[in-house]
């Protein structure tokens, strides 16, 4: 397997996450030495203080998505290593989704969690349980949303592009996959519409049946996402 990421675009935002994180607590710092030594500009210290509050909240945030290990697409790669030359996966393309699996037989949707904690779907509905140090840190962590209905317009917005890549009669099977990234994530699934999985089950879930792709439109398609790169 061969494996594409989008270092400028980690790059990028690794370095705004730690920015923002750093301004932020100089900023707080600020706060606290006008409210020591000008005591007569109180006012302005609050001010700052909530400013820089917010700022390191948010640069944290992003921090733990974009910097803060285990990665997800390390964690990809370690996987579907083994997987045979002819399949190439994208990490963070100019798309909906940032994962993208192209295959000899079609395209996987990636849609990562990478989340510790205990997730149960049933019903439609998604819940997670809560311990001290999730419920700490939710605030500066991503959150689990709905990651199946992401996955699927993920999916579907990636279809329609490359219906017009290949043409409408060319136009390769899509299949949306949500995986948990984290080793701490235990999941507890019932009768999920999409495949959900764990890291260490993904390899079953990016097989998909029916015939190969003509290798022109192979071709076509790898051309169109190395250009989302």
């Amino acid at each position: 397997m061969k494996s594409v990421i989008n270092q400028r675009k980690v790059a990028r935002r690794a370095t705004l996450s730690n920015i923002a994180s750093l301004g932020g607590l100089m900023v707080l710092l600020a706060s606290v030495v006008i409210s020591l030594f000008k005591p007569e500009y109180i006012t302005y210290a609050n001010v700052l203080l909530f400013v820089g509050l917010g700022v390191s909240m948010t640069g944290i945030y992003f921090a733990n998505r974009w910097v803060k290990k285990p990665r997800p697409e390390t964690g990809l790669d370690m996987e579907l290593k083994q997987l045979s030359h002819a399949h190439r996966l994208y990490h963070y393309p100019a798309l909906p989704s940032d994962h993208v699996l192209l295959t000899p037989n079609g395209v996987v949707v990636l849609e990562t969690v990478n989340l510790a904690s205990q997730f149960t779907y049933k019903d439609g509905r998604w819940r997670e349980r809560f311990g001290v140090g999730r419920a700490l840190r939710y605030i500066v962590e991503e959150h689990l949303g709905d990651p199946i209905q992401s996955a699927r317009g993920a999916a579907e917005d990636l279809e329609r592009k490359l219906g017009q890549v290949v043409g409408e009669d060319a136009r390769p099977p899509v299949k949306a996959v949500v995986v948990f990234t984290h080793p701490g994530a235990i999941l507890a699934v019932e009768d999920p519409p999409i495949p959900v999985c764990r890291l260490d089950k993904l390899r079953k879930q990016v097989q998909l049946p029916g015939p190969r792709l003509e290798q022109a439109v192979y071709d076509q398609i790898a051309v169109y996402l190395d250009s989302k790169m």
